[in-house]
């Protein structure tokens, strides 16, 4: 079974071997006059003959629709052996490998109209600005993807020129194809178009932040952090506002690929990533309500270092196991704070504060791999309150506690003061979902019908440490953990299925998050109040407002008594009453007077922020390439020069001190 370092020293060897064959075929020396010095009239000599079309015979750019280039290129090379050598014609060798066929072969192409410009009449004719200008947009994010700046030599400004400048349209061979293509296909296009596929991590991150590119007044990408092996965590939000929290607007996230195998829930979010963006646009006043209400966050890949192996095998395949944990061999759903057992020891004691528990010291002793601090940190930034975490292996929709209450028994049914809330934003799942809901047991998940096809996760089987529990006892969030098939990895042919089986569903617990109530606490002069407790009688489980005061409390139909204080302020209580068929939520806010915190007991309640204890999460910078398996401290404790360079840096190490320090984000 290959390791994802295999698959990459493979990459790396076949690499090598290319640029070892371009090297030892050279007949000419390393080129002593540097790109842009010739133009300058630096290198040119009064006995130089004068330029003429030549026979194109670069290997790499054979397939041009011209035959004629000239000397000297656009970047001043003057023979076919210097263009061989240089890092720019090598970056075109080994591009489609590197992003993993994204933007292939235009990329390419567009590269050697520089590299080998077309000549007619002994004359350049330098290709059109227009068509540099729309392959850097759509292959913009492929580059980011992988942490590499847009190649100089592709600068739309520099090398290419406008219509009226006589300029030619170097993929107009391949645009021949395409344009009898869209014609006999583009009637029958529905109007969101998604493609069924499987997506490569360069592939997913072109998509996302082409999405939020098109939707760019209700979208952003963003990353929450790196992989172990340097890959970003990106996310794509939805929102009236990208980028910021409104005021009584609630929070939303769907997480996929925690387990790299299991990848129907990575395609799904790609996949509604489309569908919200181009629905919004098309009108859809469903999808627009949700965006225009909710701020809505997609993580579709949090383990894509496991998902890389597991593509390795392919879709269809059985094994269970491959891919599943990160590149440190950690299984991300085991990987997060155990607060559920310190719960059930406290449980009985009066005072006891059973919500927004702090992480224990002793967890800062074991392995944490860089994704689990990454989503813990993106946890605690963002006020969620629901969460779907996508899985497969089963058909079902589990909810916590996954830890039972009683350690040795591995199957006991461990509820949370909010069962019956969960129990419903479950059943909301299983309702839309026709497999799902099915009454037939002969079937993936046919063991769950009697249970209505939900199930307490320490009743199905206990584990501690799972990222569900700690949502719910560390923040406000609760968060369902979605199993969606028995098939872990599909094939392409069942992807528009299962998305047909899933869209409703999705959409249906965006919907959710607008049930029970929320407001807004404030002090006596208006002023908000951050990290009041907000407190439901018969729930021993609090939530916090946000740092502009607002809060959500999921709560089912019926009569509650809700209560509201904070730290040197008095409480007040409300009795309200939730309809059976609400679909907004109940708007309730909370005016809190000073009072002499002398004279006063604040029961669960502390002055300091239950965080600035020991807790290193605060001092975790989850982008840093301290994170990752390139970035570890050297014997002096520093990082070495080399090991900050992205992983495709050593692909280049042959060219020696003429390495394209051009493609470093950083340069």
């Amino acid at each position: 079974m290959f390791s994802l370092q295999t698959k990459k020293a493979s990459m790396k060897n076949t690499l090598i071997g290319t640029l070892l064959a371009i090297i030892l075929g050279l007949v000419q020396s390393s080129p002593s006059c540097l790109p842009g010095d010739r133009a300058l009239g630096r290198c040119i000599s009064a006995t130089e003959e004068k330029a003429s079309c030549i026979d194109n015979a670069l290997g790499y750019c054979d397939d041009l629709a011209y035959s004629k280039t000239i000397f000297p290129n656009l970047l001043d090379h003057r023979t076919r052996g210097e263009i061989e050598f240089s890092a720019e014609y090598i970056l075109l060798s080994v591009i489609d490998n590197l992003l993993q066929g994204e933007c292939n072969p235009d990329l390419r192409i567009v590269g050697c109209s520089v590299l080998a410009p077309r000549c007619e009449k002994n004359k350049v004719v330098k290709p059109c600005r227009k068509v540099c200008e729309s392959l850097k947009k759509s292959c913009q994010p492929a580059f980011d993807a992988i942490d590499m700046a847009w190649p100089y030599f592709l600068d739309c400004d520099r090398f290419f020129v406008g219509e009226e400048e006589g300029c030619h349209d170097p993929l107009e061979k391949l645009r021949v194809n395409i344009d009898v293509v869209s014609e006999e296909v583009a009637p029958q296009m529905p109007n969101t178009f998604i493609h069924f596929t499987h997506h490569s991590y360069t592939q997913m991150i072109s998509v996302l932040k082409k999405t939020a590119a098109r939707c760019s007044h209700i979208s952003k990408t963003y990353s929450i952090g790196r992989s172990f092996e340097g890959k970003e965590l990106m996310v794509i939000e939805f929102s009236t506002n990208p980028g910021q929290h409104e005021l009584l607007k609630p929070e939303f996230r769907y997480i996929g690929n925690m387990h790299g195998n299991e990848v129907l829930g990575r395609e799904l979010l790609i996949y509604l990533a489309q569908y919200l963006c181009s629905e919004y646009l098309l009108g859809n006043a469903r999808i627009q309500e949700i965006i225009n209400t909710t701020r809505i966050h997609l993580l579709p890949s949090m383990n894509p270092d496991g998902y890389d192996l597991a593509a390795e095998e392919g879709a269809g395949y059985n094994g269970w196991t491959s891919g599943r944990l990160n590149a440190q061999n950690i299984d991300l759903n085991r990987n997060f704070p155990d607060l559920t057992s310190e719960f059930h020891k406290i449980i009985k004691m009066r005072s006891a504060r059973l919500d927004h528990m702090p992480i224990p010291e002793s967890y800062w002793d074991s392995k944490i791999a860089p994704e689990t601090k990454a989503v813990m940190k993106w946890m605690r930034a963002i006020p969620f309150v629901i969460s779907g975490s996508l899985h497969g292996g089963d058909l079902v929709v589990s909810y916590p506690y996954d830890f039972s209450k009683h350690p040795l028994e591995e199957k006991m049914f461990s509820p949370t003061p909010d069962e019956k809330v969960f129990q419903l934003l479950a059943k909301t799942y299983v309702a839309s979902h026709p497999l799902m809901s099915s009454k037939a047991t002969e079937r993936c998940g046919g063991n769950f019908v009697s249970k209505g096809g939900i199930i307490n996760g320490a009743e199905w089987y206990s584990f501690s440490g799972g990222m569900s529990d700690f949502s719910y006892l560390h923040t406000n969030c609760f968060e369902l953990t979605l199993e969606l098939g028995c098939d872990k990895f599909p094939t392409e042919d069942e992807l528009y299925a299962a998305w047909q089986d899933n869209k409703e569903s999705l959409l249906s617990l965006f919907e959710m998050v607008h049930r029970g109530i929320k407001g807004i606490v404030k002090d006596e002069y208006g002023n908000p109040i951050k990290k009041a407790r907000i407190s439901v009688k018969g729930i021993r489980h609090d939530i916090t407002t946000a740092e502009n005061g607002d809060y959500w409390r999921l709560l089912i139909p019926g009569v509650h008594i809700v209560s509201a204080e904070a730290f040197g302020y008095s409480k007040v209580t409300k009795k309200i009453t939730l309809p059976a068929k609400m679909t907004k939520p109940g708007r309730v806010d909370f005016a809190l007077k000073r009072v002499d915190i002398n004279n006063r007991k604040f029961d669960r309640l502390v002055p300091e922020d239950i965080y600035d204890r020991f807790d290193p999460l605060d001092r975790f910078d989850p982008h840093s390439h301290n994170n990752n398996g390139h970035g570890e401290p050297g014997e002096g404790g520093e990082l070495t020069a080399e090991r900050e360079k992205p992983w495709w840096w050593s692909y280049f190490s042959m060219l020696g001190q003429n390495r394209p320090v051009w493609l470093l984000k950083n340069n």
